[in-house]
């Protein structure tokens, strides 16, 4: 565990009443990944998992999907063993075995959590339930039938644009800066107003069903020659689904993006959030500048 990372970022843990974590005083997570193209899930897992072990709150279990376990059904992980489930999946993932699907749609109406990470939401566009989870997407053939563009105007409006186009896009990675949109809401409360990221990607142009969406930070993605959009892209956000909470957040292409400041904070304070419905993991006082080692 990283103890350097532990006294920074997460002070006294207050207790959890049993009640909220199934009898349990541990929030118990799955952290999901499988083959997909585009991005190192074999390095990048390891890591979200020792962020995860850092806090002294969760207790981690690893599942990989494999083609093969995909397509004869073998593939299926018992959800209802957890309170959270973490996607570590990408574009192109293989589909998961219908009788999964439906498994897992179970467990999140019920009151499950899901946190979506960066390239989790390319995954399974004719995923209907799972669109519905994760809020908007991107790629893998998403267009205006997937759903409306969603993003903040320069007035600070929440816009759902119908405009037709596909969905899904980012520039070259580079360092940008976070606005809180929902100073409020726990995952976000005690953070700054604005903070910087990266260098990572910017995704911009992500469209989807957009129903019970909270954006909870947004980007502004600049234009530049055929890239960026001139909005201020959604890149946190809060979806319910059921008795189900979601965590999604665009941030963390690769092992450098995941070991930033701002990635952990709100990558473990939303994961404590989608389990429990509360915050007690602090702010770190040098937020975002610390980095996990």
């Amino acid at each position: 565990m990283n103890r350097k990372f532990l006294a920074l970022s997460c002070a006294v843990l207050s207790p959890f009443a049993t009640s909220s974590l199934h009898a349990h005083d541990v929030i118990r997570v799955l952290l999901l990944d499988g083959p997909q193209k585009a991005h190192k899930y074999e390095e990048t897992t390891p890591v979200l998992q020792q962020v995860l072990e850092s806090a002294d709150l969760f207790e981690v279990e690893h599942s990989r999907s494999s083609k093969e376990s995909c397509e004869d059904g073998s593939y299926q992980p018992d959800f209802s063993k957890h309170d959270v489930v973490v996607m570590n999946e990408g574009y192109a993932a293989p589909d998961w075995p219908k009788a999964t699907q439906k498994a897992f749609e179970k467990f999140m109406a019920e009151g499950g959590g899901m946190v979506v990470i960066h390239a989790a939401n390319n995954s399974w566009p004719e995923w209907k339930e799972y669109n519905k989870m994760t809020g908007l997407g991107g790629w893998a053939g998403r267009d205006e039938k997937s759903g409306p563009y969603l993003y903040h105007n320069d007035k600070g409006e929440l816009v759902r644009d119908q405009s037709k186009g596909r969905g899904g896009d980012h520039g070259p990675q580079h360092e940008y800066e976070l606005v809180v949109r929902e100073k409020e809401h726990p995952i976000m409360k005690g953070l700054p107003p604005t903070f910087m990221h990266g260098p990572d990607e910017l995704y911009d142009k992500l469209r989807g069903p957009a129903e019970n969406v909270t954006i909870l930070a947004s980007a502004f993605s600049k234009k530049t020659g055929k890239k960026g959009t001139g909005r201020h892209e959604p890149a946190l956000m809060v979806i319910n689904y059921g008795k189900g909470k979601v965590f999604h957040t665009i941030l963390g292409h690769h092992v450098e993006q995941i070991k930033e400041g701002s990635f952990v904070t709100t990558f473990l304070r939303g994961t404590e959030w989608v389990a429990t419905g509360k915050v007690t993991i602090a702010v770190p006082g040098d937020f975002p500048n610390q980095k996990f080692k």
